[in-house]
């Protein structure tokens, strides 16, 4: 019997997403990408060529207009809204700039919420909590208030809460844009450590030594998406 075939985590085929005018302003042009699993994909470009736009899409934060979007071999223009939020909870992870973590809640607290509409039972939310805070090295700072972690301490928190869910792929969005260069690069090395263990990641990103750590970079311009030589 053959074994089938892993579907791509990500796959792009003529996707399109513009903004009403007028005229109408496009921001992804027949848009062609594939992300297999375990790949660790870099995109770049300057501001304004479409890095927010493409994250949002494949974020399932936007709906492309036109062509297709499959998520683990999901079609994802098929799916309703709730459908759409619930695979997004469960498939990708998400590690932002900012860190968006609720500063008046423990570590815990804040990780154990990604977990609240998973039908993960309450009993287990603080120990999967638990065991993805001990992943990323800051299992010790469990009980303290977010608002009084450091930057370096608070983007692993956000990657904790990222992975809570195991995710198929880790989405980062200038993930080292708030820290110092020493907390920069300890960021960067356990993302490269959770890439080596088998996780996808998908790096945006207009700073290039940060985009050097992945095996792939893809450039966008002006909404149009091209691969970069090696």
């Amino acid at each position: 019997m053959t074994a089938q075939a892993v579907p791509p985590v990500v796959e792009f085929v003529g996707v399109v997403r513009a903004y009403p005018g007028p005229p109408p302003v496009p921001a992804l042009r027949r848009a062609d990408l594939v992300i297999g699993a375990g790949e660790y994909v870099a995109v770049v470009g300057p501001s304004g060529s479409g890095k927010s736009t493409f994250l949002n899409v494949v974020g399932l934060l936007d709906r492309p207009d036109a062509g297709v979007y499959r998520l683990d071999g999901i079609d994802t223009a098929t799916l309703a809204e709730r459908d759409r939020t619930a695979l997004r909870g469960r498939r990708i992870g998400f590690v932002f700039q900012a860190f968006h973590l609720v500063r008046h809640r423990s570590v815990l607290d804040n990780v154990t919420l990604a977990l609240l509409y998973t039908g993960v039972s309450r009993r287990s939310r603080a120990g999967l909590a638990l065991a993805s805070l001990e992943r990323v090295g800051i299992a010790h700072r469990a009980h303290a208030m977010a608002g009084h972690l450091s930057g370096g301490e608070a983007q692993r928190v956000a990657i904790a809460r990222a992975l809570v869910n195991r995710p198929s792929m880790l989405l980062c969005d200038e993930p080292t844009g708030n820290l110092d260069s020493a907390n920069a690069q300890a960021v960067l090395a356990q993302i490269d450590e959770l890439n080596a263990e088998g996780l996808t990641v998908l790096m945006v990103s207009h700073d290039q030594q940060v985009a050097g750590r992945a095996r792939r970079s893809i450039l966008i311009k002006d909404g149009v998406l091209g691969e970069l030589a090696e």
